[in-house]
């Protein structure tokens, strides 16, 4: 019988929920002896594969290349999970909503501010564009299992992981989100 192809992702955030991931310490050798991991941040994997059976998101979705990853994340994988504020509910990646327009802001600190070049880095096409607002997960695509904490300690991703693994949902589908 073949392992979960397990994956997990980091969107718009810190990394510190997949730092508490990493903060399960030998428990992560257990771990990879259960699934085989597909993806992630901490692997060299640069497209995300088919077929995913669990992926753990990290962070809002701030920015188009965001939109476009989340949406591929939902269409290939079996069960998404939020992992941490920013993917449950924005937080501190949200924090730039109240200040308007991202174009706005960016002028203000690259242009304005003390940067060296003033550019725009979106505007020179070395970041994607920023969405209008900075939304949690699933405001873009259906998320299947809600992880919060910023981030998660580890004994609280330790048994999400292993109640996803069990096949148990403590979290129904949300059949009313739809991509936005």
């Amino acid at each position: 019988m073949s392992k979960p192809r397990f994956a997990t992702v980091w969107l718009g955030g810190c990394s510190g929920c997949h730092m508490s991931f990493l903060d399960m310490d030998e428990w992560l050798f257990e771990l990879a002896g259960l699934v085989d991991v597909v993806y992630s941040p901490i692997a060299d994997i640069k497209e995300f594969p088919e077929a995913v059976d669990i992926t753990l998101v990290e962070g809002a979705v701030a920015n188009e290349d965001n939109v476009e990853l989340a949406r591929i994340v939902r269409t290939r994988s079996k069960v998404v999970a939020s992992f941490g504020d920013c993917a449950v509910s924005g937080n501190v990646t949200g924090l730039r909503n109240p200040l308007g327009d991202p174009r706005a802001i960016l002028e203000r600190v690259y242009v304005e501010g003390p940067d060296r070049d003033g550019v725009v880095p979106a505007a020179a096409g070395i970041v994607p564009p920023l969405l209008p607002k900075v939304l949690p997960l699933h405001k873009v695509i259906p998320v299947d299992f809600y992880m919060p904490g910023c981030p998660p300690s580890a004994a609280e991703i330790r048994r999400a992981v292993e109640t996803l693994l069990g096949g148990e949902r403590t979290h129904p589908v949300r059949e009313d989100i739809r991509p936005g």
